[in-house]
C-alpha cells in the first residue's frame, strides 16, 4: 500500500502531548497501540521522525544522565509541535472523510457475482 511511514509523525506528536516527555524506546513500545496503519513501525522510522520533528522545532530533546545507567535522550513537545499536531488533526479529519466517500463509491460499484443458470453453460470450442 505504499510507504506510510509519514503517519508515524502525528502519533509521535500525540504520545508526547499525552506523556509530557518520553524516551525514544518508550515511544517505540507505545506507538503500535496508536498506529494509523496496519504496517509495523520500524524503530529506525521512529528515530528518523523524531530527528525531523526536532529539526523543524516541533520537539526538543535532552540527554538524561540522572538514572545512573547509560545516558538516554528524552523528548518533549514544543508549542510549535502542539500546533503541528492540531494541523495533523485537521488533515486527518479531511482525509478520513475523503476515504469514507471513496469506500462508499467503491461499494456502489460492487455487483453480486451472477452464477450461470443450469443447463445453459456452453462449452468453449
Amino acid at each position: 500500500m505504499g510507504n506510510l511511514y509519514r503517519f508515524v509523525e502525528p502519533v509521535v506528536l500525540l504520545l508526547l502531548k499525552q506523556k509530557g516527555e518520553s524516551y525514544g524506546y518508550d515511544l517505540s513500545t507505545d506507538i503500535a497501540k496508536h498506529a494509523l496503519t496496519d504496517a509495523e513501525i520500524e524503530r529506525a522510522a521512529l528515530y528518523r521522525t523524531l530527528r525531523n520533528l526536532e529539526q523543524n522545532g516541533n520537539v526538543k530533546s535532552a540527554w538524561d544522565t540522572e538514572d545512573g545507567g547509560p545516558a538516554r535522550r528524552v523528548y518533549r513537545l514544543t508549542p510549535a509541535g502542539e500546533q503541528h499536531l492540531e494541523e495533523w488533526a485537521t488533515v486527518l479529519t479531511h482525509l478520513s472523510k475523503s476515504m469514507a466517500r471513496f469506500v462508499k463509491e467503491v461499494q456502489k460499484t460492487e455487483q453480486p457475482v451472477k452464477k450461470p443458470a443450469r443447463g445453459r453453460v456452453r462449452k468453449a470450442s
